[in-house]
């Protein structure tokens, strides 16, 4: 493998001369301004070239932390301005200090706010959308060195949330942020093949169902205790897990039943801690629409002998909808099924696209940050606000011209 900045899991080697890391605006400013090519890189988490640069990279990690709350008044919801490269982790320690909450969180609270805005990344719950839809304000820096700031409502807003890094680099997101709540997180375990989607998935304020489409765990986040005794013929686990099986739980987020705030027990993982085997996987994932689920799931379970010798596990979430024109999520209340595969592309490979194949009658999206083989169709109206802010492709790479076509 080549020298060079590389992604989370060391798979994707960057094309970049470099990575800059600014300490203000304006060394930022001066420095896209001044920049043939070059695009925001985040935490690194994204499993493809999204972030990939034929020029620079710029990482936001050195900038001054910004955390501003406005809570409200006047009949508006509470709200946060946040910059973008601070990570959930570090946001959430410090609303729930002052009360508050976010709505959703991720998996990881270790990626940054406006990488994982970028991408569409979401968590799981019946009413909770998106990472990317608790924006209602974002300020970035266009090619030639301006700060711009759209808000909810503004033209093109529902194209520059999730926008790929095409629009320019995000300095600072506004959020609706929530009063801070406690969580307990149970983990049932066997749920029989035949137990109700729907039930399963309003078990909890936020629930993922991991599974090798063999035997599946379920992982229930609930405001309130669960009662003891059956629930949907599954078993209690007997101590804290791991989503993948056989792999220690030190890095899990507490289980359980043991209740604590919000930002300890949405995500999976600890934000003290690495996950276990951090890196050493590769990540897919596809959202179909939620009506679609049962049918969906019935024949991934079909195919499961043959993606099994490639999977480590697999995350079934919902997610509500959104108005954000790349959003996942888009237009339709979703079910999301994520795929951690082993860190093998050669074994990968050809299970991904069975799972492609299988999924192609629901009409699946990708998660924007992982991979896939088969591509949406161009948007030309997120073609053309690329085009409105960026005209000379400053911002573009190979990624985002099979997403706006050439």
């Amino acid at each position: 493998m080549a020298a060079g900045p590389a992604n989370w899991a060391g798979n994707v080697v960057f094309r970049a001369s470099g990575v800059r890391r600014p300490s203000s605006l304006e060394e930022l400013r001066r420095l896209v301004a001044g920049s043939a090519r070059v695009r925001a890189l985040g935490t690194g988490h994204s499993f493809n070239d999204v972030a990939d640069s034929p020029g620079e990279l710029v990482a936001l990690d050195r900038m001054p932390y910004v955390m501003e709350i406005d809570g409200g008044g006047d009949g508006r919801a509470a709200r946060v301005r946040v910059g973008g490269g601070v990570t959930y982790a570090r946001l959430a320690a410090d609303l729930h200090a002052r009360g508050l909450a976010l709505a959703s969180m991720a998996s990881l609270p270790h990626i940054s706010v406006a990488g994982s805005v970028a991408t569409g990344t979401h968590g799981s719950g019946d009413g909770n959308r998106s990472l990317s839809a608790a924006v209602r304000g974002l300020e970035l820096v266009t090619a030639d060195g301006s700060l711009v700031s759209l808000e909810r409502g503004d033209a093109g807003f529902a194209g520059a949330v999730v926008a790929l890094g095409a629009l320019g680099v995000v300095t600072s997101l506004t959020l609706d942020v929530v009063p801070a709540f406690e969580l307990r997180q149970y983990v049932r375990e066997d749920l029989p093949r035949d137990a109700p989607f729907e039930e399963v998935m309003a078990g909890g304020y936020s629930v993922s169902q991991f599974t090798d489409w063999s035997s599946t765990r379920v992982w229930l986040k609930r405001r309130t205790e669960l009662p003891d005794g059956d629930w949907l013929g599954t078993r209690a686990a007997a101590g804290p897990r791991h989503p993948v099986p056989g792999m220690p739980a030190d890095s899990c987020t507490a289980q359980l039943g043991v209740p604590g705030p919000w930002h300890e027990r949405l995500p999976h993982f600890r934000a003290d801690a690495s996950p276990s085997g951090a890196g050493d996987e590769l990540q897919s994932e596809f959202a179909m629409p939620r009506e679609r689920a049962a049918e969906a799931l019935a024949a991934l379970y079909a195919v499961g002998d043959a993606i099994r010798p490639a999977l480590q596990i697999s995350e079934v979430r919902t997610v509500a909808g959104d108005e954000l024109w790349l959003s996942p999520f888009h237009g339709r209340d979703s079910v999301a099924v994520h795929f951690t595969w082993v860190k093998d592309w050669d074994a990968v490979l050809p299970a991904l696209r069975l799972v492609e194949e299988t999924l192609a009658p629901f009409d699946p999206r990708p998660h924007w940050g992982k991979l896939f083989t088969r591509w949406p169709e161009p948007s030309e109206r997120f073609g053309a606000l690329v085009r409105a802010y960026d005209p000379e492709g400053k911002f573009g790479n190979a990624f985002l011209r099979r997403v706006v076509g050439e």
